[in-house]
C-alpha cells in the first residue's frame, strides 16, 4: 500500500510521531516535507528544509528501521493530486486539505485516496500538542507544560 503524509514537522513532536506511526502501519510511506517558502506561510521561523529533512530521516531510521522517502512540497498537495496513493494519513487540523486533494482528484478523473484521520495527541493540559504551542513556549515536544 502506498501511503501519503505531509507537513512541516518542526519541531518533530509526539503528535507528528503518532501520525508517522499510523502511516508506517499501513504501508510504504511517502513523506511530503514542506519547502522553506511554503513553511514560512505558516510559521515566522522554521528550521531550513535540509535540517528538517535530516531530522526526519534520522527519526524514521531509528524508529522504523527504514530509509525515509521524503520529497519537498512546494504546494499543499504535492504528488497526491496526480499519483496513485491508497491512503493519506492526517490530523484533524490537516483533514480539510485531504478533502481538497480528493476533490481535485475527482475533477481529474482519479479515484479518491482513503483518508485516515488520527486524533490529536493531547498535552498535559488536555489541549492538542502543536508546533505553534511548542514554539510559543507553552509545552515541550511531549506535551509537558512549561509555564
Amino acid at each position: 500500500m502506498k501511503v501519503a503524509v505531509g507537513g512541516t514537522f518542526e519541531p518533530l513532536h509526539d503528535g507528528h510521531k503518532a501520525l508517522l506511526k499510523r502511516a508506517y502501519e499501513l504501508g510504504n510511506v511517502f513523506i511530503g516535507l514542506t519547502s522553506d517558502a511554503l513553511a514560512k506561510h505558516r510559521y515566522k521561523e522554521v528550521l531550513p528544509y535540509e535540517e528538517r529533512k535530516r531530522i526526519m530521516e534520522q527519526y524514521i531510521r531509528r524508529e522504523f528501521g527504514l530509509q525515509a522517502n521524503i520529497q519537498k512540497l512546494h504546494d499543499p498537495y504535492g504528488p497526491t493530486i496526480s499519483e496513485h496513493f491508497d491512503y493519506i494519513v492526517v490530523s484533524p487540523e490537516t483533514y480539510p486539505v485531504a478533502m481538497e486533494i480528493n476533490q481535485i482528484r475527482e475533477k481529474k478523473g482519479l479515484r479518491p485516496i482513503e483518508i485516515i484521520k488520527i486524533d490529536f495527541v493531547l498535552a498535559q493540559d488536555g489541549k492538542p500538542i502543536s508546533s505553534t504551542r511548542i514554539k510559543n513556549g507553552e509545552i515541550d515536544e511531549h506535551g509537558v507544560l512549561l509555564e
